[in-house]
């Protein structure tokens, strides 16, 4: 198999600490990251040939960051260089992305001015065979949203696989569009889709009982992943898998997936915690254990079983991504996980 490309928007994660000893100290810790990216990283680490595809402008703090990349083992020749600045977000260290405060400062970045006919997808293609990106790309701006199809068009004609993570964020859809407005027209050209049931709803449209989490029942969250990636594979007929997480943060942190593949639901061992370092980049780690499994050719129970591993053992690994080994995730998931009645 030829190289994975992950195409999305790199970020540097401005985190300061919630008692303000940064302004003291004049010391703000900076991570450098991004969905893709994230995943990338994670391929990298588990040693799988990977390219990453990003816009940036052509200054001296991009070249730091692509030798920063460069040094995990990453391609950044597919790197597109245009526009004057790189997207920040902020986020107090400890909390996760999808609450309130984070802060996002990523308006007129290269990424975000990105416009269709400014890369050379044939060129950043070349000796790919998996391509993935997530729903945050066309979140930024129309123009994005615009390269992100003319990149899956591109891959489709070279029979490139394609991945999406049907990351949902609400603060960065503001050019006037709604997620369901853009989002099923790129997914019709992907082959897995990974997300959640909320998500699938939010952004594709895909019916799911209201109820579910008063509900709060694992059978019941069963039955929903069940009709969700069904009804997913019936709208887009190039979908082979769909791949749902469940995280509840409540005395603890419950934590299981699922992949339905070849008509079959499979279902994940169980991990709990009460302890967590950071949060940021579970689900990506997650989008890169199914990568990492497709392409080693394990049969679906053992997808789900490594990237469910790599994506719990992320939450007790500071930064953006891990980096871990894949020999350490196999003997991760052996020693920590629950098994479950399959």
């Amino acid at each position: 198999m030829g190289k994975v490309l992950c195409f999305g928007e790199i970020l540097m994660r401005m985190s300061p600490d919630t008692e303000s000893k940064w302004l003291q100290q004049n010391a703000l810790p900076v991570f450098i990251g991004g969905a893709e990216l994230n995943v990338a990283s994670a391929l990298a680490s588990w040693k799988i040939p990977v390219a990453y595809s990003t816009a940036m402008p052509s200054n001296y703090l991009s070249q730091q960051l692509l030798q920063y990349v460069n040094e995990k083992n990453i391609d950044t020749s597919p790197v597109h260089f245009s526009g004057e600045r790189i997207g920040t977000y902020y986020l107090p260290q400890g909390a996760e992305l999808k609450n309130a405060g984070v802060i996002y400062d990523r308006a007129y970045s290269s990424f975000a001015q990105l416009k269709p006919g400014m890369i050379d997808w044939d060129k950043a293609l070349s000796g790919i065979s998996w391509l993935h990106f997530s729903a945050i790309c066309p979140a930024v701006s129309q123009g994005a949203a615009d390269v992100c199809k003319e990149a899956l068009q591109a891959a489709t004609a070279k029979n490139i696989t394609i991945s999406i993570d049907l990351n949902f964020r609400a603060k960065l859809w503001q050019f006037g569009k709604r997620p369901i407005e853009i989002m099923p027209e790129l997914v019709q050209y992907c082959d897995i889709v990974m997300g959640n049931v909320w998500a699938a709803n939010e952004m594709l449209g895909i019916p799911m009982d209201n109820e579910i989490k008063a509900k709060d029942s694992k059978a019941v969250y069963q039955e929903q992943a069940l009709a969700t990636s069904e009804e997913i594979i019936n709208r887009f007929p190039k979908c082979q898998a769909v791949a749902n997480t469940w995280r509840f943060d409540h005395n603890g942190i419950l934590y299981y997936t699922n992949l339905y593949s070849g008509g079959k639901l499979y279902l994940s061992a169980e991990y709990k915690t009460d302890h967590v370092i950071d949060k940021i980049g579970s689900g990506d780690c997650f989008m890169a254990g199914l990568i990492y499994g497709y392409y080693k050719k394990y049969d679906p129970q053992q997808i789900l079983d490594f990237a469910t591993a790599a994506a719990f053992q992320k939450l007790f690994i500071k930064g953006d991504a891990t980096n871990t080994t894949a020999e350490e995730v196999i003997e991760y998931g052996k020693s920590f996980a629950v098994a479950l009645n399959r």
